[in-house]
């Protein structure tokens, strides 16, 4: 689970066992942890957003501060298809979601990706604030400051109705969310996730070498848009409301402390920080309501200072010290 290395996708493409981990932890907890379902299915929602994120962060060094606004036009498009046009379908209305987030990533991409360094964040952070600015005064079909309600979900393939105790929601999540690291799996272990690395280590050296390096960094541009379009029509689908939050600054930067704290660069990073965040944020609010920001705070705070690479950074560190200790 390693970070990939330019030129070493062949090595690095076969399956291990160990990535059957977070699938065999998912499954277990659908059926062990019955009561917190509706939890989870949000939890693997967000391991997607940060799974689009960490594309475009840790494989092609392009740091977003408004990729929520990819996220919440998918949110919108499912709700505007279905309660404003009436289509209900989940599936129809999810690949809705990822062509109007891909191209608004081709969109956007196209101009921003022209910049580098802070000037390609602030733009970013624009961009986002525009998506807001829109959300919020297209009433007629967002709902403003008020959110979007009405929305009706379809049975799932016409035959799984979403349920108050989110077992639907929950599997629906699990299922979309493995076709999706399936397919980011696939993209990072290839020539073309070999030339992202390249391109994020040296950018003028791929220049050099005649690589597409603007049109490359667009393309993934506009998959990381779509895949975190998908997961907001999942974040629609399941709790069948849209507010303003969904395409604000505070969730953007909130993916990107997801995203540390799991470890960015690496595919199960975007697993590893959603679940630690969002289990700790349920425990805290719980037990502290009025200062499990506090928590949040100091949590992360401890990973940056003491486990490098975030959690999967420190589970490393743990796994080597334990096989230096049995081979001495």
């Amino acid at each position: 689970m390693g970070n990939l290395h330019a030129g070493g996708y062949s090595a690095n493409a076969a399956l291990r066992w160990q990535e059957s981990l977070p699938w065999l932890v998912a499954i277990a907890a659908f059926f062990l942890l019955p009561e917190f379902l509706n939890l989870g299915a949000r939890i693997l929602i967000f391991i997607l957003f940060a799974l689009s994120l960490d594309l475009i962060v840790g494989y092609a060094g392009i740091v977003t501060l408004g990729h929520a606004a990819f996220f919440g036009l998918g949110a919108y498009t499912a709700g505007i298809l279905s309660a404003r046009a009436g289509i209900n379908d989940p599936l129809i209305q999810l690949v809705a979601s990822g062509v109007t987030a891909g191209l608004l990533g081709v969109v956007t991409g196209a101009i921003i990706l022209r910049t580098r360094g802070l000037a390609l964040m602030m733009l970013t952070l624009a961009i986002g604030s525009i998506c807001l600015e829109v959300a919020n005064k297209a009433s007629s079909l967002t709902g403003g400051a008020d959110g979007l309600a009405g929305i009706t979900i379809a049975p799932v393939l016409g035959q799984f109705r979403f349920d108050l105790y989110g077992k639907t929601s929950y599997l629906y999540c699990l299922a979309i969310l493995f076709v999706c690291w399936w397919f980011v799996r696939r993209l990072v272990y290839s020539p073309f996730g070999a030339s992202l690395a390249g391109i994020r280590e040296n950018n003028l050296r791929m220049h050099a070498i005649g690589a597409p390096v603007y049109l490359r960094m667009l393309a993934v541009y506009a998959i990381s848009a779509a895949l975190a379009g998908f997961a907001g029509a999942l974040l629609t689908q399941t709790s069948q409301f849209v507010g303003l939050n969904v395409v604000s600054f505070e969730l953007s930067g909130e993916m990107l402390v997801m995203l540390i704290l799991g470890g960015v660069g690496r595919i199960y990073g975007a697993f590893a920080g959603p679940a630690v965040y969002m289990i700790a944020q349920d425990q805290l609010a719980k037990q502290f309501p009025e200062y499990w920001y506090l928590g949040i705070g100091s949590l992360l705070v401890i990973v940056v200072l003491f486990a490098k690479g975030g959690v999967l950074g420190l589970v490393d560190r743990m796994v080597s010290r334990i096989g230096k200790g049995r081979r001495s």
